[in-house]
């Protein structure tokens, strides 16, 4: 059965002299891995559609087993973020954290959106830092990780001063926080930009300037948070943080 989809190509890997097992997340299907005959290939079709980070509209064979990809047309290449690695470094990450945080054929149109949302984003300058901890908190939540947010986790108290505990879900406030002695001290600004990621309508997304201070509080939260609740190993992240501390070298 041929299907028509529009995805964007998150990771490819050789199979062969001359092949490609292209992985897409879909509007319409999810997470999918197809065969793309012979695009390694120079002067073949599917070399340039079959790019990471590509946006196309693709047409596949589905049948037993992995699918066959026969053609493709371009949408957006997101070719400038190809231009400079720390940027690149930090569409590796995203993409590589949505494939591994989503099963496959799982479809999601919101995720498939959020993804080109931040990816178009990034590509227009917009704070990489930023643009991250965005998804990863939206990403969190469509995954069945939310945080709590709201209230202190413990006893419910609202519009307190928090601490960040990644291991009791959220926030604990200051009178429940020895229930995790390694939660982190956030500041009111970080508090509250951390519910307004979670929250706030991607569409609607503008310039938002934030203190560097508040980045690394933002930044640690966020890690300490996937570290715990997903046991994930990123080698797009280890490269990334490599890239950060080279640059403020």
């Amino acid at each position: 059965m041929l299907v028509k989809t529009e995805g964007i190509v998150i990771r490819t890997r050789d199979y062969g002299e001359a092949n490609k097992i292209v992985v897409l997340y879909t509007r319409e299907h999810g997470k999918i891995a197809l065969m793309a005959r012979g695009a390694k290939k120079a002067q073949s079709r599917l070399r340039g559609v079959t790019q990471v980070l590509t946006h196309g509209q693709y047409l596949y064979f589905a049948g037993r087993g992995m699918g066959n990809l026969n053609q493709g047309e371009t949408i957006h290449t997101f070719h400038s973020l190809h231009e400079d690695i720390l940027t690149m470094s930090y569409a590796a990450y995203i993409v590589e954290l949505l494939e591994k945080m989503t099963e496959d054929a799982e479809p999601n149109g919101y995720l498939f959106h959020l993804l080109e949302k931040i990816l178009l984003s990034l590509q227009e300058g917009k704070d990489a830092d930023i643009l991250c901890r965005i998804f990863e908190l939206k990403l969190l939540a469509l995954s069945g990780y939310r945080p709590q947010l709201e209230a202190c986790v413990h006893c419910g108290a609202t519009d307190r001063p928090y601490t960040f505990s990644a291991a009791k879900g959220g926030f604990l406030c200051l009178d429940c926080r020895q229930h995790d002695p390694q939660g982190l001290t956030l500041s009111p600004a970080s508090q509250r930009l951390l519910r307004l990621f979670l929250y706030f309508d991607i569409d609607r997304l503008g310039d938002i300037r934030v203190k560097e201070e508040t980045k690394r509080q933002l930044e640690r939260a966020m890690r300490a948070y996937i570290d715990y609740h997903t046991d994930l190993y990123l080698k797009s992240r280890q490269f990334l943080e490599q890239m950060l501390q080279f640059e403020n070298e």
